[in-house]
């Protein structure tokens, strides 16, 4: 297990936990006060967690309730997937736990799965359900597509042999037939397997800014925008807004433009994003930025 298994604390506060086969549910059972103690107490107390299954190509059917209900809150189970099995022609459905050693992951914290062409199976669906759940922004790459059991059949009495499926999710959080097997999972950022955590720093860094870029946003609002009739409108759509799917400065420039524009119906109300590469001395600064000097007012207005 040791070998398949390593956490530790970023910079940040940002949990990383690295997985690359995942146990059965009879192992976590039996070591289950043990990880509780040594592995996940260690995570709780940190303010975003990625989960790395980018070298995860194996794992059993039996352990993906256990793993996701620790991201999934208490107070309700939900039905995760069913697992038809076709030598045994029958189907297993797949729930949440009602109660799980320890505490669970906040719900309230940012949750990142790592992955890559080599994540298969098992862990292909978790990666699927968890994203299906709205409970977790993936990175990387496009998963394998593999299947969730294999099993290995002589032809005749040859000396050849197939390999095929013979066990697949039906899906339910997918809203119909089509699941991640044979097509894979398809990341919401994607970005070269070895780039992935990288890039998870970055998106984590931009959401946990989130909070302080509104305020600074509403207190130009307040004391700025000349509509002024239409400001309480546009700080309750701020502190109602909703970004869990903000994963680049792109996203958010383009969600608060929408929606802060289709509330005030001002389309000269506009927020931009200008990311500095470099530090230019003042003089021509502006002209090596293509930038020009505006207002105070209309500074506030483009936030």
């Amino acid at each position: 297990l040791e070998r398949s298994m390593n956490y530790r604390i970023l910079d940040g506060n940002v949990g990383y936990l690295q997985i690359d086969h995942i146990p059965g549910q009879e192992v976590l059972s039996r070591l289950g006060d043990f990880l509780v103690s040594h592995v996940w107490r260690q995570l709780m107390g940190t303010s975003a967690l990625v989960l790395d299954l980018r070298q995860c190509t194996g794992g059993h059917v039996s352990s993906i309730p256990y793993l996701i209900s620790y991201l999934h809150p208490a107070g309700t189970v939900l039905h995760v997937d069913t697992i038809y099995n076709r030598p045994s022609n029958t189907t297993t459905e797949l729930w949440t736990l009602p109660q799980v050693l320890g505490e669970r992951y906040s719900a309230e914290k940012d949750v990142v799965v790592l992955t890559s062409g080599q994540t298969r199976g098992v862990a292909e669906d978790i990666v699927y359900i968890l994203k299906q759940m709205g409970r977790a922004i993936v990175v990387g790459e496009r998963t394998g597509g593999s299947a969730l059991d294999l099993q290995k059949l002589r032809i005749g009495n040859s000396d050849f042999f197939l390999t095929l499926p013979v066990s697949r999710s039906l899906g339910p959080l997918g809203g119909g037939s089509q699941t991640w097997e044979g097509s894979g999972v398809l990341p919401c950022v994607g970005t070269p397997a070895e780039q992935a955590l990288e890039k998870t720093l970055a998106i984590l860094t931009l959401r946990r800014a989130l909070p302080q870029i509104i305020q600074r946003l509403e207190k130009a609002l307040q004391d700025y925008y000349t509509l002024v009739s239409r400001v309480p409108a546009l700080l309750h759509l701020l502190a109602n807004m909703d970004f869990s799917a903000i994963v680049s400065e792109e996203d958010l420039v383009a969600k608060l433009n929408a929606d802060l524009q289709a509330v005030s119906e001002d389309p000269r109300l506009l927020v931009r994003f200008i990311k500095h590469r470099q530090h230019f001395p003042e003089s021509g600064a502006r002209e090596r930025l293509g930038t020009s000097p505006v207002s105070e007012g209309e500074a506030a207005q483009r936030a």
